[in-house]
């Protein structure tokens, strides 16, 4: 029996990028144990988990495999130029991206 998404369940969404791409690639998204699988393995390999329940509601719209819409490159830019700049040291954790 499928039931609409439970807004109060956790949700996650896994990006990735490498060179060759022109924009983020949506990996992996889920709800709920889906949710905290994917947010433990993050953390288990060092990644940075970022809580923003606007972008993740708008990510999880995206289709697995597939690049961001054009409409989240701001907003995903900001977030992925604050992580660069908080792996260098050059920010730290209360200074949130402007998303």
């Amino acid at each position: 029996m499928n039931r609409p998404p439970d807004p109060k369940r956790q949700t996650a969404v896994a990006l990735a990028y490498q060179s060759q791409d022109s924009a983020p690639r949506v990996v992996a998204k889920g709800r709920g144990l889906v949710a905290q699988a994917i947010i433990a393995r993050a953390r288990e390999h060092g990644v940075f988990v970022h809580e923003s329940e606007e972008l993740v509601s708008l990510l999880m719209q995206v289709e697995l495999d597939r690049q961001i819409p054009s409409e989240l490159y701001l907003a995903v830019a900001e977030l992925l130029a604050w992580l660069y700049r908080l792996e260098r040291g050059e920010a730290d954790l209360s200074e949130k991206p402007k998303l």
